[in-house]
């Protein structure tokens, strides 16, 4: 089934998915059979979200990411472009999938592949690019290949406001010369 917006944009909802209120689909999204996706959430053009994935509650999943069937993402969660979600560990296993679960609040940077059976804590980031192969803990900042622990998101966040506080006040002043 194909889904034309009021905008004109077309993309393949099942007819069995059940989208909430106030969710934006862009361009060529496909979303599958029994996948539930929570309230003002949005999905970028060219994700594709398999069969019977759950995405929670204001979540922003962009462009060119790929979720696999049986995945559950948590609410607020941000999946930055190009995130690739595994299920197989052991291609092709022949049906024993084993899909990442994403709990709430979490953030994980574009580029990044999320391997099967690995469960990503509450409030936990993954930077950008990073091969997650084990379960994050919740609270924790992770990147590299293999993810690795690099700080606690109160690390992250201290930095995050230093860094956003810097670079407003670097456009203030280039804004007036």
């Amino acid at each position: 089934m194909e889904s034309v917006n009021n905008e004109g944009i077309v993309a393949f909802i099942h007819p069995e998915a059940k989208i909430s209120k106030n969710v934006t689909v862009w361009h060529f999204t496909y979303i599958g059979r029994g996948t539930k996706i929570g309230a003002n959430s949005m999905i970028g053009s060219l994700a594709h979200i398999d069969h019977d994935v759950v995405i929670g509650k204001n979540c922003r999943i962009q462009g060119n990411v790929y979720i696999p069937p049986g995945t559950v993402i948590g609410n607020n969660v941000f999946l930055g472009p190009a995130c690739v979600l595994l299920n197989d560990k052991y291609p092709p296993s022949g049906g024993v999938l084993r899909a990442p679960i994403i709990e709430d609040d979490v953030t994980i940077g574009g580029n990044s592949t999320i391997c099967p059976d690995v469960k990503i804590g509450r409030g936990a980031v993954v930077g950008a690019g990073s091969l997650v192969t084990k379960d994050v803990p919740a609270l924790s900042v992770v990147y590299g290949s293999p993810a690795r622990t690099v700080m606690t998101k109160k690390e992250y966040v201290l930095k995050q406001k230093t860094w956003k506080k810097k670079n407003s006040c670097r456009k203030m002043k280039e804004n007036f010369n």
